[in-house]
């Protein structure tokens, strides 16, 4: 028998997440956005924890974790959303038009993740309004996931007996699934040169710029390599001044796949090419390759699957599986051990000003999380 979405307060909903919009909470700065959680938490009768993992960044505030107790022997689930957003992403001001809220156009608007906060807030509300039976339910707000995943990876989930893991923190229509995700390597390269007058002197010195340029020009490939695998620079930084030959040059970049093999296979291509092309301009190079999270694959026989198709058909929404080229706190809790996927929300263009979200698919991924608990209880 289906259900619908009506057991959502949808009015409280929005006034959730507008009053998450309103509170600044960039990446580094979540204090006002965790205390606020923590509030909402404690109104309703839960008693919130928050970690230290801001303390290894120096940001201001952790990881805020709740545990809702279960009235039955169900398993545990843990939901997760990151309360940090990126820039420009202080003085947010949600615009309701209709059925979508934008921001105000001067800001990203903040449903990357706030929109996956405002979800499982509703959904612990839901819960004990409607006596629903369920397994204990933990839900962990994380900081720093835009900079790095880094509340993820400070999370202590020895602490969190779930069986499975649900992370609120993907676009498309509800129901999308993201069941794939990228190994992740950051590359760093110091191009070393010979600094020297630039008007006087200038064949005594080596100029890591132009050796920089070569190396670059010389990669043997950049954007997209293949169907699982991407590359980038994004950083360039050099140089002291234009009467000196330029000594020293870094440069920073990234590198993904799907597949661990192709990401190590490219990683080495890209490494050897660079060294090759800078050292025949007479510099030297220091290449430092940090893995900076792993990928997951969760297939489509494995039980959590099975768990949100029940939820899914309950509901009359599509399952849709899908790959997806970004990183999120999912590849980090399947590391940790816990197998996790990641729904979607409804949010579209995110990070940038004309970022927007349905109403209506906060309701139904709302309903989406409710749904999941009841399958996880039902013997």
């Amino acid at each position: 028998m289906s259900r619908d979405s009506s057991n959502v307060n949808t009015e409280r909903l929005v006034k959730t997440f507008c009053e998450l919009v309103e509170t600044d909470s960039t990446s580094g700065n979540e204090r006002q956005m965790a205390d606020l959680i923590k509030r909402k938490l404690e109104e309703s009768g839960y008693v919130p924890e928050e970690d230290n993992a801001g303390e290894a960044i120096g940001g201001n505030a952790g990881n805020v974790i709740v545990r809702i107790p279960g009235n039955t022997d169900a398993p545990a689930l843990l939901f997760m959303a990151h309360m940090d957003t990126v820039e420009p992403g202080m003085g947010k001001k949600p615009v309701i038009n209709g059925d979508i809220i934008t921001s105000d156009g001067t800001t990203v608007l903040g449903g990357d993740d706030l929109a996956g906060v405002a979800c499982i807030l509703e959904a612990v509300k839901v819960l004990d309004e409607q006596n629903i039976p369920h397994g204990d339910v933990y839900a962990v707000f994380s900081i720093a996931e835009e900079t790095g995943l880094y509340g993820a990876k400070a999370l202590d989930t020895s602490k969190i007996p779930a069986k499975y893991a649900f992370v609120l923190d993907e676009g498309g229509p509800i129901g999308t699934v993201a069941i794939k995700a990228p190994y992740h390597n950051k590359i760093t390269f110091v191009v070393k040169g010979k600094a020297a007058h630039a008007g006087v002197c200038p064949e005594e010195g080596i100029n890591a710029i132009r050796a920089a340029s070569a190396a670059i020009s010389n990669l043997p490939f950049m954007g997209r390599i293949d169907e699982e695998s991407t590359c980038n620079l994004g950083i360039i930084k050099g140089g002291r001044a234009t009467n000196i030959v330029p000594d020293e040059v870094i440069i920073e970049g990234e590198l993904r796949s799907i597949s661990e093999q192709k990401l190590d296979e490219y990683t080495g291509k890209w490494v050897e090419s660079f060294k090759n092309s800078a050292e025949k301009e007479k510099a030297t190079v220091q290449a430092e390759v940090k893995r900076a999270y792993g990928g997951y694959f969760i297939p489509d026989t494995h039980p959590i699957m099975g768990l949100l198709k029940k939820a899914t058909d309950a509901l009359n929404l599509p399952l849709i599986p899908q790959s997806t080229g970004g990183g999120s706190d999912t590849n980090v809790l399947n590391t940790k051990g816990i197998p996790a996927v990641n729904l979607s929300v409804g949010m579209a263009n995110v990070h940038g000003t004309n970022e927007q979200i349905a109403i209506s698919d906060m309701v139904k991924a709302t309903a989406l999380i409710v749904e999941i608990i009841k399958a996880n209880a039902e013997k």
